[in-house]
């Protein structure tokens, strides 16, 4: 393959070489509702129940309240002991007590009813027109004994109050105190008098000890269904959710086999002992029904933006500004490169990023006749080494905040240079971002 054509496959399809951009349906706000595309992949589906369908390092350094910073302030010392330590034991070979994990979790697992307005259907009543609601079913889990309980963002997503159903039948009122939807992570607060509820708080697991292979449980409410219990294995570490409501990726996702559907966002994923070890969030279906594949954000995305959450609302992602992608095989050879050199090839820069303000530089084609440009290759970050934009993104996202140096590594045409840049705080949304903008930090 010409060095011409290779560089221009990079910039025309640089979305193929990022994790999971998936195909197969677009979320349209307007509509609500899922819009199939040609030849459809796979579909990543956030996992509520309201008819939508959306397409979507230092691995080893734990994440602890002790050793991370939220962008808002040092995390309230009320939450540090919410990461249990790394159990000795080999979690692939335990012996699992299912009905007693279930006993054990069967309170502090709620159903979730959110109602939004909805402009598209109007109701008239004694002649005059309003507006009706749509309702959205998910799922949550008890955090606390004072009334708190977490869930998506996207659950709750336009409401300021949802009903929380326990598995007695007892439901109550609870306000929207705190909601991240980058990281699409959400806390309400029962407001009615829950006293004579027996509220048994679930325990928030360190999820940097999972292992490919370890068995965990879902609970939720999937269709409906309350307080269901599916079980699988954790399949993989570390993916990228995509979330089309911001354009950005969740980083640091587990992928699991254990059977999740719609209804059961919000829900707990946990270990054999009953611990959280994530929220289930997305599955990857081209039909909106599980295919085996589903997507938990990682219980360590919860132990750090918890306290802010509940304390000031909201939480804020550090801001790199790049879009690129995993440098090829050919690319690399038509660079210059050995065939198998690892790093993440920068596409484009975002204007007033930190990535501009040090100086990156991507693909630049001046002449459209001409072939174009690669731009820099980014091979570390703070001498951690980056295979692909995988490890850049949960790099940045889980272990860096707003205001922290970064240095980068960079190949620039042969050069080996270190780029300094600060990292500021991620815009609220990419608006209608590109495919390869749309997993980027």
């Amino acid at each position: 393959m010409s060095k011409r054509k290779e560089i221009v496959m990079l910039v025309t399809a640089l979305s193929l070489a990022i994790a999971i951009v998936l195909q197969g349906s677009v979320f349209d706000k307007t509509r609500a509702m899922g819009v199939s595309l040609a030849n459809p992949a796979a579909t990543v589906t956030h996992i509520q129940n309201d008819g939508k369908m959306i397409t979507g390092n230092d691995p080893n350094q734990p994440l602890t309240p002790t050793n991370q910073q939220s962008s808002s302030g040092t995390i309230d010392t009320s939450f540090k002991n919410i990461s249990l330590p790394s159990t000795t034991n080999d979690p692939t070979t335990q012996t699992t007590n299912l009905p007693a994990v279930f006993k054990q979790v069967e309170n502090s697992v709620v159903q979730i009813t959110a109602r939004t307005p909805n402009p598209n259907l109007q109701i008239i009543t004694n002649g005059n027109p309003s507006t009706g609601q749509s309702t959205r079913l998910g799922s949550g889990f008890v955090y606390g004994k004072q009334g708190h309980i977490i869930t998506n963002s996207h659950v709750i997503d336009g409401a300021s109050t949802a009903d929380i159903t326990f598995i007695d039948g007892n439901t109550y009122t609870a306000k929207v105190i705190g909601k991240d939807i980058s990281g699409d992570i959400a806390v309400l607060q029962i407001t009615d008098n829950f006293s004579s509820e027996n509220l048994v708080p679930l325990t928030i697991a360190n999820s940097s000890s999972l292992q490919v292979g370890q068995q965990v449980i879902a609970i939720g409410n999937p269709f409906g269904l309350s307080d269901t219990m599916t079980t699988g294995i954790v399949s993989q570490l570390d993916r990228l959710i995509p979330n089309p409501d911001t354009g950005f990726a969740i980083p640091g996702g587990i992928q699991t086999d254990a059977p999740i559907n719609p209804g059961n966002s919000g829900g707990p994923l946990l270990n054999t002992q009953g611990q959280v070890i994530g929220i289930n969030t997305a599955i990857n279906s081209a039909t909106g029904g599980f295919s085996g594949i589903g997507f938990a954000v990682p219980s360590n995305a919860v132990i750090r933006e918890l306290a802010t959450l509940t304390k000031t609302g909201t939480f804020n992602h550090s801001w790199l500004g790049i879009s690129g992608g995993k440098i090829t095989p050919d690319l690399a050879q038509s660079a210059g490169l050995p065939r198998n050199y690892k790093g993440v090839v920068v596409g484009s820069v975002q204007p007033g990023s930190p990535a501009e303000k040090a100086g990156l530089q991507g693909v630049t084609q001046n002449d459209p006749s001409t072939a174009p440009h690669i731009g820099d290759i980014l091979t570390g970050a703070d001498g951690h080494p980056l295979r692909s934009i995988d490890d850049l993104i949960n790099y940045i996202d889980l272990h860096k905040s707003i205001g922290d140096n970064v240095v980068l590594t960079v190949n620039r045409h042969g050069q080996i240079m270190n780029l300094n840049l600060v990292l500021q705080a991620r815009p609220p949304s990419l608006g209608n971002p590109t495919p390869q903008e749309s997993i980027l930090p």
